[in-house]
């Protein structure tokens, strides 16, 4: 991902909204979802979510000490939003959006911290580490994909699958 067109004030607002959005999606579905272990693990990517905002913020305040952060309700950098679920939209669906919005944020965080040079070392390394991080959110999405599709497809081929003796 090219970010060079962008200034890095727009890139730092651009990860904060992102890192907004993906928190308050996570915990709503968390609150959604009656699979204990699925309502867990999206709770955990809620808070992910949170701590890399926070880092964002600190590294903003740092470089730009004299502004307040205002989150834009649109940003020019090219980041998927992971948008707040309708009621009736089915898991697979929000899981396989949630994926795509992990995949392209491990490419922004990647691309991000060459944006920062070696007298920026730790952040440089925190956002390479975060790219690494959304990597195994992605992951942990496409696992739960995975098995939701082998329960529904267990359900379409094997009818009986759930009858007792």
């Amino acid at each position: 991902m090219d970010l060079k067109k962008y200034t890095l004030e727009d890139l730092l607002l651009a990860a904060m909204k992102s890192e907004i959005e993906s928190h308050a999606v996570y915990t709503s579905i968390a609150t959604q979802v009656k699979n204990g272990l699925l309502k867990d693990k999206f709770k955990f990517l809620a808070q992910e979510e949170k701590k890399h905002r926070q880092f964002i913020e600190q590294v903003y305040k740092a470089k730009f000490p004299k502004k307040k952060i205002m989150i834009p309700e649109t940003t020019p950098v090219p980041l998927p939003s992971l948008l707040m679920p309708e009621e009736d939209t089915p898991l697979g669906t929000i899981l396989k959006n949630a994926m795509a919005a992990e995949k392209a944020a491990h490419e922004f965080y990647q691309s991000l911290s060459h944006e920062f040079t070696k007298n920026d070392a730790t952040i440089r390394n925190t956002l390479s580490y975060f790219a690494d991080m959304e990597l195994q959110h992605y992951k942990i999405l496409e696992i739960e994909k995975e098995s939701m599709d082998r329960f529904e497809q267990a359900d379409i081929y094997w009818d009986m699958v759930h009858v007792g003796p």
